[in-house]
C-alpha cells in the first residue's frame, strides 16, 4: 500500500523552485516524520514540542528555508518551505505549527533594518524569534525609540525562541489619519511567559500569553507590518533577492493553514492502515464498510486538491514579485481566502475519517483523534477564518470597496 503524500509529490519534483538544495531538505524533512510521529503523544501531554524535535529540525537546517544566505540560510521559494511544513505535520502538527510560524520570521526580520538583524544573529545566525502579531502592544514615543508594554496571546513556540515579535497601532508614518500594524522586536530579557495554554488540540504548541511591562523598544526594532515599499522595509538593501519582496500576507497566510493539508495527509495514512486491520464486533472490516471507501477517497481528492491550488497560487505570487507587478484586489482576496479555508475543509474530511473508525477508534490511542482536534482548533486562528476572507472577497466581487488592509 503506497504512502499517500508520495504518491501526491511525484510528480512536484520537476518544478523550477526544486533545486538540489530544496530537494536535500525535502528528504530531510521525510526523515524526521517517523521520530515526530513517535513523539507526538508526549509532545501532547508535555504541552510542548521536545527539545529534541527542535535540535533535530535545526541541526537539518529546515528553519533557515526562508532566511537570506548572507545571514547562512537557504533563501529558497517559499513553496519549499509550505512542503516541508505539510511533510512535519504528518508525523505531529503541533511541530509543523511551530516549525511554520518560528521559520517564517526569518523571512521578516531581514526586511527591519540592518542593526536589527545584527541584534539578533551576530553572535548566532541560528536565533529563533517567536510571535504574537495581536495589535495590543501601547507603545509611547520617547528619544530613540519606544515605551513598550502589554499582554499578548497565542505566542506559539515562544519557549523555544530567544526573540519576539510583538504586535501594535502606530499612527501612520506619512502623517495621514488612521493608525498602522507594527511589529516590534524584544530580546527574551524583555519579555516573560505566562503559561497559561490548556486547550483541546495544538497543545504541544505552547502557545503562552507574552507579558511586557514598560521596557524600551529602539526605532530600528520596529517595522510597519503592511509597508510592502523599500522605504518600508530597509533591510532589502542588504537583502535584495525577490523573496523578500513579498508582501508580509502572502508568506505568512500559508504559514498557519499549510501545516493542516500535512495533517490531514498523516491522518489519511493512519486510517489507511487501521481500515486494512481492524475487524468491528459484528465481524467486518472496516475496509469493506462503504462510508470508510468514500471518506479515504474524498480527503485524498481534497488534499490533492489543496496543494495544487496552494502550488498554483504562489506561482502566481513568484510571477508577479518578479516581474514588479503588483496583483488586483480580486485575485489577493480570492487567494487569501482560498488559504484561510484550508482548515475548514481538512476539518471537514478528519470529521469523516474518525467518523468512519466508528466507535473503537475514538480512544485516545487512535492518533486520527489527536489530529481531529489539532485541525479544529486550527481552525481558529483568525488568519484562518475562511467564512470570513469569504465573504471579503464576495463583497468586492458584488461591487463593495475592499475593507481589509492587511490584504
Amino acid at each position: 500500500m503506497s504512502n499517500h503524500s508520495e504518491v501526491i509529490a511525484a510528480d512536484l519534483e520537476q518544478e523550477d523552485y526544486m533545486t538540489v538544495d530544496a530537494q536535500a531538505l525535502i528528504e530531510l524533512a521525510t526523515a524526521l516524520v517517523p521520530k515526530l510521529a513517535e513523539r507526538a503523544k508526549q509532545t501532547e501531554l508535555d504541552g510542548k514540542v521536545s527539545e529534541e524535535s527542535v535540535k533535530e529540525i535545526a541541526a537539518a537546517g529546515l528553519f533557515r528555508v526562508l532566511q537570506p544566505k548572507r545571514w547562512g540560510g537557504a533563501e529558497l521559494d517559499p513553496r519549499v518551505f509550505y512542503r516541508i511544513q505539510m511533510i512535519l505535520a504528518q508525523g505531529c502538527m503541533s511541530t509543523a505549527w511551530i516549525y511554520g510560524v518560528i521559520s517564517v520570521h526569518n523571512w521578516q526580520l531581514p526586511l527591519f533594518p540592518e542593526q536589527a538583524q545584527q541584534d539578533v544573529w551576530q553572535k548566532d545566525d541560528s536565533t529563533l524569534i517567536a510571535s504574537t502579531y495581536m495589535p495590543v502592544g501601547k507603545a509611547v514615543p520617547v528619544e530613540g525609540g519606544y515605551m513598550f508594554s502589554g499582554r499578548w496571546g497565542f505566542s506559539s513556540g515562544c519557549e523555544h525562541c530567544e526573540w519576539i515579535f510583538l504586535g501594535a497601532l502606530l499612527p501612520k508614518e506619512d502623517g495621514s489619519e488612521g493608525l498602522e500594524h507594527t511589529t516590534f522586536l524584544l530580546p527574551k530579557s524583555d519579555f516573560t511567559i505566562d503559561k497559561n495554554w490548556d486547550v483541546h488540540g495544538l497543545r504541544g504548541t505552547g502557545s503562552h500569553d507574552i507579558v511586557v511591562d514598560n521596557v524600551f523598544v529602539p526605532a530600528h526594532r520596529t517595522q510597519r507590518t503592511n509597508n510592502h515599499s523599500d522605504a518600508g522595509c530597509p533591510g532589502r538593501e542588504l537583502n535584495n533577492g525577490w523573496l523578500y519582496k513579498i508582501p508580509f500576507t502572502q508568506v505568512f497566510q500559508r504559514a498557519v493553514s499549510t501545516a493542516c493539508i500535512g495533517a490531514l495527509d498523516g491522518a489519511i495514512n493512519e486510517f489507511k492502515q487501521r481500515a486494512s486491520m481492524h475487524v468491528g464486533k459484528h465481524g467486518s472490516k472496516t475496509a469493506e464498510d462503504p462510508n470508510a471507501q468514500f471518506a479515504v477517497t474524498a480527503a485524498m481528492m481534497t488534499s490533492d486538491q489543496l496543494k495544487l491550488v496552494m502550488l498554483r497560487n504562489y506561482q502566481r505570487i513568484v510571477d508577479c514579485v518578479k516581474s514588479n507587478q503588483v496583483m488586483d484586489v480580486e485575485e489577493r482576496l480570492l487567494q487569501r481566502a482560498q488559504a484561510a479555508s484550508v482548515p475548514k475543509l481538512c476539518g471537514e474530511h478528519v470529521d469523516d475519517l474518525l467518523k468512519a473508525c466508528a466507535a473503537s477508534g475514538l480512544y485516545r490511542s487512535n492518533p486520527i483523534e489527536r489530529i481531529f482536534r489539532d485541525i479544529h482548533q486550527a481552525r481558529g486562528h483568525i488568519a484562518n477564518n475562511g467564512d470570513a476572507y469569504m465573504r471579503a472577497h464576495g463583497s468586492v466581487m458584488l461591487g463593495l470597496p475592499n475593507l481589509d488592509p492587511f490584504i
